[in-house]
Parts: structure tokens; sequence; C-alpha cells
């Protein structure tokens, strides 16, 4: 069983529900504006920014995928135009642990060596309206035990009861998607130009 599958039954067979929590249209109400579209094919970790220049420096050889421990980088094959035998990751089938492994093992400069901090494949963005904590519908926090860089990328909001807010450290690994127990996935990664993490978390 895959971890999501192992944390969504802990946190629902626990059974633990906030007790005074509010009406879920309520929580619709005051929740914030619909989240940007998520990518559901990440570039793996040290890849280069431009698309162009991904696609014309990777050469297909699939070593990425070979040595990526989790199974987590996969290749666009007969769909997917000019990113045809192109690596991508997608969160929901397993997220990158900055292992590193295949920026290291890539004979191009399509993956580059990159320390983690400085990884962009994206940023995380929760939907408050789903997202079970924020909707008082009781107690997770998967997504924080999950990041591998801690709290300088995901932590809890204490004046508001444990409930998980993602910070601008944040490189988009997609762990936090790969492990939340909500069928919705309330928690996805979206390119950082759609915005600061006030614009759709607070």
């Amino acid at each position: 069983m895959r971890r999501r599958g192992l944390l969504k039954n802990g946190v629902m067979g626990a059974g633990v529900l906030a007790a005074g929590a509010l009406p879920y249209g309520l929580a619709r109400l005051l929740a914030p504006p619909a989240l940007a579209a998520p990518h559901t094919r990440l570039r793996p970790p040290g890849a280069l920014r431009e698309d162009a220049a991904f696609v014309a420096a990777c050469i297909g050889c699939g070593l990425c995928v070979e040595v990526c421990p989790p199974r987590a980088i996969a290749f666009n094959k007969r769909v997917g135009g000019d990113e045809v035998n192109t690596p991508y990751v997608n969160p929901e089938s397993a997220g990158c642990t900055l292992c590193g492994k295949c920026m290291e093992i890539c004979p191009t400069e399509a993956l580059t060596p990159t320390p983690r901090e400085d990884i962009d494949m994206g940023v995380a963005r929760i939907d408050r309206t789903a997202c079970y904590p924020w909707v008082d519908r009781g107690v997770c926090g998967a997504c924080v035990t999950i990041c591998p860089l801690g709290t300088k990328a995901i932590g809890f909001d204490f004046a508001n009861i444990y409930r998980p807010v993602v910070k601008q450290a944040c490189v988009g690994c997609g762990l936090c998607v790969e492990v939340c127990p909500h069928p919705s996935l309330p928690i996805r990664v979206v390119e950082r130009s759609m915005g600061s993490v006030a614009t759709h978390e607070i």
C-alpha cells in the first residue's frame, strides 16, 4: 500500500474530529479564491527552467528514471509533442525525495546538480475549503510530517489549531501531494509565478 493509503487509513481510523466544527457552507464562504490549476507533471529537480532548453538538452536516456529511489520519475511516451521522451514527476503517484541522484547521473545539462533549498519544481498550495484541519474535520499533518525540508517549507499555524501553512522555502517536490489523505487532494503543486503564498492561502 502506498504512503497516501497508509496515512489516510491512520488519519480516518483515528476518528479525531473537532468539537465545534464550522458548517461546510460557512467554511467555503470564508475561504480564499480558488487555487490555480495544479501541475500534474513536474520537471525533475535541477531541470533547466526554460522548456525549450530542457527539451533540447534532454536526450531521453532514461538514466534519471533508473536511478530514482522512489520511482517518482516517469517519461512522456507517445503523447507530449516536443516533450516525448522527456522525464517528469507526477506527485499524485509519487513525490520527489530530493535525493539528488537524477541530477548527479544526468549526462547532459538537462538536470544539473542543485542544492535542495534552491530546487524549483513549483510550490505547494493548500485549498483551505477542503483540507481536513482547515475545515475542522479532524487532525492530520501528513504534509508537515513528510516534507524533506521540514518546517522551513511547511509547518503548522499554531494560532489556527495546528493547520498547515506552506512557506516560501517550499521547492514543490510533491511529497505532500502524494501523502494527502483527502480524496480531492487539497494540496497541489503550482507554478511559483502563480502568486505568493499569501495570495492563495491567507
